[in-house]
């Protein structure tokens, strides 16, 4: 029964919390309430995250159709992948390839037009090769470190902004609760130093995390 109290409390504590954020945003987009802003540099930082995420994305969707335009193919090849199941697969240039070299051997290796399209068939084979090995190396080079950033590092620093907005407006619901105060209220102010502290650590954890996105683009 305890255990059951307690949980219960802390739901009501978290919904409360919860409402108390919506109050504050709500007044903040009605123009009711005061915001606190950051600083100009975090702002330049936090746009730059954005901007590294956009064109991040961008830039491996764009790739990933260069090196298989087939939507549903993509796919496929993304869940193997998660499954670390390798999938060799003739690409169209090798599949041209070998039926040329069928076709030709069909019609007979000694005949002009047999002989022809063996040799065509080769090329187109090599070709094929070449295409494909390219596209391993653009995947393992390219595609996936981006791949991992976005998975990785960016997520967290989008995990890590959205923490500080409600730290944020924690601490401005607590300013506006002591700034309506009738008279001095030690709990009131106690709350506001209290989500300060909170605010100004996940500032600078946001910030450094901001900050390293200039590392990932020296790499």
């Amino acid at each position: 029964m305890d255990f059951s109290v307690k949980s219960f409390k802390g739901l009501a504590a978290e919904a409360a919390t919860v409402f108390t954020r919506a109050v504050q945003y709500t007044e903040e987009r009605l123009g009711t309430s005061d915001k606190t802003e950051l600083d100009a540099h975090f702002e330049t930082l936090a746009q730059r995250s954005d901007r590294t995420k956009y064109w991040t994305e961008r830039l491996v969707g764009k790739t990933e159709a260069v090196l298989q335009p087939n939507p549903n193919v993509r796919v496929e090849d993304y869940l193997f992948e998660k499954l670390d199941k390798k999938r060799d697969r003739l690409n169209n240039t090798e599949l041209l390839g070998q039926d040329m070299i069928d076709a030709g051997t069909d019609f007979g290796p000694g005949t002009p037009y047999g002989s022809a399209l063996i040799k065509v068939g080769q090329a187109q084979q090599e070709l094929g090769q070449a295409e494909r090995e390219f596209g391993r190396l653009v995947h393992t080079n390219f595609v996936q470190p981006l791949r991992r950033f976005l998975d990785g590092d960016m997520k967290t620093i989008l995990k890590e902004r959205r923490l500080l907005e409600n730290k944020r407006l924690d601490l401005d619901a607590a300013k506006n609760r002591l700034r309506k105060a009738k008279a001095t209220d030690p709990a009131a102010e106690k709350d506001v130093r209290s989500c300060q502290s909170d605010f100004d650590r996940q500032a600078e954890i946001t910030r450094l995390l901001l900050e390293g996105i200039s590392s990932t683009h020296g790499h």
